[in-house]
């Protein structure tokens, strides 16, 4: 029997909460609600074998953005922000906390689950293909695992990092541009301002696995082409 989808739904108005609930249900999938960061945290905290969680970014107590920081050390379901934020700086941000995904409100209902079915395949459909490889010396993607493992230990990523690193992997050695893991790994149509979403990933993924992220020699920029990992 397939298990059931469980999604968390973030917001501080009761009413989004329970149009995103009745949206959500209609699709079969479980949900749980928290009317800020704060209660989102606890919440994972007691429950962290989420799917996926749909947060508001400016909430009382504890914002969207400090929430998804203090989630990532909980589980790496990823995070997609609805908010009314829409600025470049507001993407950038939300993206640096750890969220995967982020669309602007107001926001159409098949939009909302274009974004949502795409973020759960990408998390559960595909778990357990492959092998694990080795990036260097001491360092494995455990794609069955949907995991790095640095020295036997779990590096935090977030779905989306995991993605990015995984299609760098599948095209080792090759140089391949924004625009290809654009579309590899959000599954849309590149647009220019997609190339910013890519550079935050890549930066928050040297951050994480390179010893040096100011130097990085694991994934290369080739200047004017792309990204490659060695």
């Amino acid at each position: 029997m397939e298990q059931t989808v469980r999604i968390l739904v973030v917001d501080d108005e009761p009413d989004i909460r329970t149009i995103l609930r009745i949206l959500l249900e209609a699709k079969g999938y479980s949900v749980l609600e928290a009317n800020n960061g704060r209660a989102a945290v606890q919440l994972v905290r007691r429950k962290p074998e989420l799917d996926l969680i749909i947060m508001d970014i400016m909430m009382p107590e504890m914002s969207g953005l400090d929430a998804s920081d203090k989630i990532r050390a909980l589980t790496a379901a990823p995070i997609l922000f609805l908010t009314a934020r829409t600025q470049e700086r507001d993407r950038y941000e939300a993206y640096a906390s750890g969220g995967d995904d982020y669309l602007p409100k107001p926001f159409s209902q098949t939009e909302l689950m274009i974004r949502v079915e795409a973020l759960l395949r990408r998390y559960r459909v595909y778990k357990g293909k492959s092998t694990e490889q080795q990036l260097r010396p001491g360092l494995a993607l455990d794609e069955a695992g949907r995991r790095v493992l640095c020295e036997g230990v779990p590096v935090e990523l977030t779905e989306t990092e995991f993605e990015i690193l995984q299609f760098l992997a599948h095209h080792r050695g090759q140089v391949v541009s924004v625009e290809q893991i654009y579309n590899g790994v959000w599954n849309e149509k590149y647009m220019p301002s997609s190339t910013n979403t890519v550079m935050v990933h890549i930066v928050n993924l040297r951050k994480k696995l390179e010893r040096d992220p100011s130097n990085p020699r694991l994934i290369r920029t080739v200047w004017g082409k792309g990204y490659q990992l060695d």
